[in-house]
């Protein structure tokens, strides 16, 4: 338990340190303070993840092995891509049947989803860094410490969600990060996960910039409440049959 929240406290500290470094640097070229643009949140999001890949790596936290891709398991990646794309809608609908949670990173998230350069730090170098800090590391170490897998992938998710800072996205976190850590303690790879993670940050990419409305509800998109109804049903239709061939494919190597 003790390692698992120090590596969480250190994931938080490279992304402290990082946005620091970034606004100093700043500083320093234009002569005084300023206030952070799209580009500075974009760079201290890839400086932080790089720094995360880096640490936990150099330092053992999280193990990286190729012997789970030398099963070939193309099968559970993409079955993982689709269980990914059955989430979204479901989990978005029960946020919004939840009490309005304030957005605190609002602005901050608009200026990076905006900009061509923020899917690189969103989409790709996030899923990776995440994934090996929170499930390679926090949630083996967790599994290492306690009985109940479940109760600690349950554990693994609320710190995930917790780290975010957010509260807006905490609930979608937490319902991610249960998948996460299942996907993980079946396989004992990351790489499932890295690949749910990275459609679940693409689709939100896509989907902001063809919505650009923070506060867009289902409703909006689906005209009314039979409508969204019916895509969480469709939606339900594609993430069960994906869990169901995952369950019989995930096994580790």
């Amino acid at each position: 338990m003790k390692k698992a929240i120090i590596y969480a406290l250190a994931y938080l500290v490279i992304q402290l340190i990082a946005s620091t470094i970034v606004s100093g640097i700043m500083m320093l070229i234009e002569g005084k303070a300023v206030q952070m643009t799209a580009s500075m949140f974009i760079v201290s999001i890839v400086l932080s993840a790089l720094t995360t890949i880096g640490v936990f790596l150099f330092l053992h936290w999280a193990e990286v092995s190729r012997n789970w891709m030398l099963t070939r398991p193309w099968a559970v990646i993409l079955w993982c891509c689709v269980a990914a794309l059955g989430t979204i809608i479901p989990s978005v609908w029960l946020q919004e049947q939840m009490p309005e949670l304030p957005n605190l990173l609002e602005q901050q998230f608009d200026m990076i989803m905006k900009d061509r350069w923020g899917y690189f730090a969103i989409g790709i170098l996030a899923p990776v860094a995440e994934e090996l800090a929170f499930r390679g590391a926090v949630l083996r170490a967790l599994l290492s410490w306690g009985k109940n897998h479940w109760v600690m992938i349950a554990l693994s998710a609320a710190i995930f969600a917790l780290i975010h800072g957010n509260p807006a996205q905490m609930p979608h976190a937490f319902l991610v990060g249960l998948m996460l850590g299942w996907m993980y303690w079946r396989t004992g790879s990351i790489l499932p996960g890295v690949a749910f993670h990275w459609v679940n940050n693409s689709v939100a990419y896509v989907m902001y910039n063809l919505y650009p409305t923070p506060s867009l509800k289902l409703v909006d998109l689906f005209r009314d409440n039979l409508h969204v109804l019916a895509a969480v049903a469709f939606s339900l239709l594609i993430l069960l049959p994906a869990l169901y061939q995952l369950n019989l494919r995930m096994k580790r190597e």
